[in-house]
């Protein structure tokens, strides 16, 4: 596939402020389910754990399609404790999706992600999420940002975000808090990631390298190592690396 048609996006946030929501949009709005179909709620949120206490804590990844692009997306954990995967797998991305709440704007947590994907230089797309809310105060958000941004000495190039104001729960995305929610869908967040975050950098004629940024385990399929290709490509059922057993160095073993 031409690589021209993928984007790598992160969705960061503070928690509970709709990452896990948004990706649920995601799938439905982009036809990957029969509209007659019954779909659980915080799809990505595979774990026991995550669905016990209504958060995620593994940064999980997922795909569709929009018109002729693929979207790679990466939900991330927004609580502190698991600050280390956002920042580990950050570098699987090409641009993040910034979600903060219209009611509560900028959050602690809010400020450690976007601080880690400045690090990377990293394109940021706001969405100002839960529009809907009584006391939201989306404008206010979109300032608080700003000053978050200035705060971080954010470069000029990063500065000039793109911004979209949205209602998770209830599947819409617009660009203007006074324009119509009537028949509105996340097609306007779709278009910005696609305008706005770019294609990945490698060469699919190099030889093959992958980042690999997590280490998962399949029943069906046994061990996966989950990343990014830098460069190269590869295709399904390709053998990668020939099948040799890996031992220890002697001077890592114990006596």
């Amino acid at each position: 596939m031409d690589s021209n048609l993928i984007r790598n996006i992160a969705i960061i946030a503070h928690v509970d402020h709709g990452k896990t929501t948004l990706v649920d949009q995601f799938f439905k709005q982009s036809g990957m389910f029969r509209d007659n179909q019954s779909i659980t709620e915080r799809l990505m949120d595979s774990m026991d754990l995550e669905r016990e206490r209504g958060i995620t804590i593994a940064a999980k990844n997922g795909s569709f399609r929009y018109k002729d692009y693929v979207i790679n997306i990466i939900d991330t954990p927004g609580h502190a404790d698991f600050g280390g995967q956002v920042e580990r797998v950050l570098r699987m991305a090409d641009g993040c999706l910034l979600l903060v709440d219209a009611q509560e704007g900028p959050m602690p947590q809010t400020y450690f992600v976007l601080k880690k994907a400045l690090a990377l230089q990293l394109p940021v797309l706001v969405v100002i999420n839960k529009i809907d809310k009584p006391a939201a105060r989306p404008n206010w958000a979109v300032d608080q940002v700003f000053d978050l941004f200035v705060k971080l000495e954010a470069p000029d190039k990063l500065l000039d975000f793109q911004v979209v104001f949205a209602s998770a729960k209830s599947g819409y995305a617009i660009n203007d808090p006074a324009d119509p929610i009537e028949g509105a869908s996340m097609v306007p967040l779709f278009e910005k990631i696609i305008a706005h975050i770019p294609p990945p950098s490698g060469d699919p004629e190099a030889i093959l390298q992958l980042q690999v940024n997590t280490i998962d385990y399949s029943p069906y399929l046994g061990k996966l190592g989950i990343g990014k290709v830098v460069n190269g490509s590869m295709n399904i059922n390709q053998s990668i690396a020939p099948g040799k057993l890996w031992r220890w160095p002697a001077w890592m073993t114990s006596p």
